[in-house]
């Protein structure tokens, strides 16, 4: 028998399965983050290294789950906030099962049916990935002791294309899948215009950012893995929408 993922026996499916969690309750605990506390020295070694090869790194703090579990159509979680650099170490081993990276991903689509993604700027940690304009959540994105998906996917995707969630059709609920301790939480955004006018605007956006996290944005109408550079998470997604 095959043996379970930290993520699987908490009652997730299979790595890559997508799907619909009914409820979702995400708590941001007080104190440190039991797996940031016993990795101080390898998480200070680890960003010497990183901040050396990108210096435009910056360590500021973010939501990283310590429990997810997934029962009756609920996705529940607890989280702390942990410094970025934590986080980069993480990423490296992705090793559970006390320590989890949940994001949301607003999947956003044009009026002619292209979905709308961001190319990552060289020196941002995925330099040249493309994936939907999101990012990890941060203090921004707690509120009331909960997080905020939905105001985390409308504020990343304002500051990277400057295209406003507000003026998209949401789509009825969530969609999710995991895969390496890390959950992706999506929910697909139409907008109003077509793939040719959005590219525009976001072109326009990034030109006049001094700092643009982003070099540009591609309009993708199919789920060929090979087009661009993606993320691990897209291809999975890109399947779901169009075939």
């Amino acid at each position: 028998m095959t043996e379970l993922t930290p993520l699987e026996a908490a009652g997730f499916p299979p790595e890559g399965v997508i799907f619909e969690p009914g409820a979702i309750r995400l708590a941001v605990l007080d104190g440190e983050h039991p797996w940031h506390c016993s990795r101080r020295t390898e998480v200070a070694e680890n960003w010497a290294r990183e901040i050396d090869a990108n210096p435009h790194l910056y360590d500021g703090q973010m939501v990283f789950q310590r429990q997810l579990s997934f029962s009756n159509g609920a996705l529940e979680g607890r989280a702390h906030m942990i410094p970025f650099s934590a986080f980069l170490h993480w990423r490296k081993q992705r090793q559970g099962p006390d320590a989890y990276h949940l994001f949301g991903l607003p999947v956003v689509m044009s009026s002619d049916g292209a979905l709308i993604a961001i190319r990552m700027g060289a020196h941002t940690a995925n330099p040249g990935r493309v994936y939907c304009a999101a990012g990890s959540m941060d203090r921004h994105d707690v509120v009331d002791g909960l997080c905020d998906l939905d105001g985390n996917m409308r504020r990343e995707v304002l500051e990277e294309t400057g295209l406003d969630l507000a003026a998209a059709v949401a789509g009825a609920g969530y969609h999710a899948l995991h895969a390496l301790n890390t959950v992706c939480v999506f929910r697909v955004f139409r907008f109003p215009a077509t793939a040719a006018s959005m590219l525009e605007i976001i072109a326009a956006h990034v030109a006049a950012d001094p700092q643009p996290e982003i070099t540009g944005a591609v309009a993708i109408r199919d789920a060929d893995p090979a087009a661009y550079d993606y993320a691990y998470f897209m291809p999975p997604i890109l399947r779901w929408l169009f075939n």
